[in-house]
């Protein structure tokens, strides 16, 4: 049985709720840009732009879309889809989107719970994530995670993300953890989970929807509190 020393998480769905963050969000850009004139409806927006992001960021992950192009297609892309012309698309909601987004505090159920258990057990906690360096502190700092890790470790640091071996290999060596004793846990199967089993460390699916897949992959959760019947 191996004996875990270091706790590797993803940040982004899995301890912090984008989903609930950017649904407040896009509801506050949807009043501040009044919208409503073009005909769709807030959850209509929510729902689209939800959609784009998510294939955007898979493309992300494959190094078939740029950091550059996720900032700047996803807005365009959600308007022309809602039926909107480009040269309607508010010029500053991109970045708008950015500036806000991350100052929203949600975080997935029992967050807090797991992670104040996790450091009385003494285990070594640090974030991996692929998410914008000018971002992810700021979503640590507003939701209250911030004081439970040790490093914050994202592509930036690299210039290689999830699920590419250097960055997983990046933070061996930064943490001074050896891949035996360290476990990653991630809602991204492909990026957290594949990426950390190829280099070793033992992994855990979090899957709070329940998603059917056929990988052969170590530990699989749908609620954080489950971590206390592996670590």
């Amino acid at each position: 049985m191996r004996i875990y020393k270091t706790v590797f998480f993803d940040l982004d769905h899995t301890l912090w709720d984008f989903t609930q963050n950017c649904a407040e969000t896009l509801q506050e850009l949807y009043s501040i840009y009044e919208l409503e004139k073009f005909g769709f409806s807030v959850p209509d927006f929510q729902k689209t732009y939800r959609h784009i992001n998510d294939t955007m960021w898979e493309g992300f992950h494959r190094n078939e879309v740029s950091k550059e192009e996720l900032r700047t297609e996803r807005f365009p892309r959600t308007f022309q889809l809602l039926g909107v012309e480009a040269h309607h698309v508010p010029a500053r909601i991109d970045t708008h989107f950015i500036e806000l987004c991350p100052t929203k505090p949600h975080v997935h159920n029992n967050s807090f719970e797991i992670l104040d258990y996790l450091k009385e057990k003494g285990y070594s906690l640090h974030i991996i994530t692929n998410g914008f360096s000018e971002t992810q502190h700021v979503k640590m700092k507003h939701s209250g995670l911030e004081k439970y890790f040790e490093s914050l470790i994202h592509a930036d640091h690299t210039g290689h993300k999830k699920p590419e071996p250097q960055i997983f290999e990046y933070a061996l060596q930064t943490t001074g953890s050896k891949a035996e004793s360290s476990i990653m846990i991630g809602d991204d199967l492909y990026a957290d989970v594949l990426g950390a089993k190829q280099v070793g460390f033992g992994n855990v699916f979090y899957n709070p929807d329940r998603k059917q897949h056929n990988e052969d992959i170590q530990f699989e959760i749908s609620n954080l509190i489950e971590l206390k019947t592996i670590l």
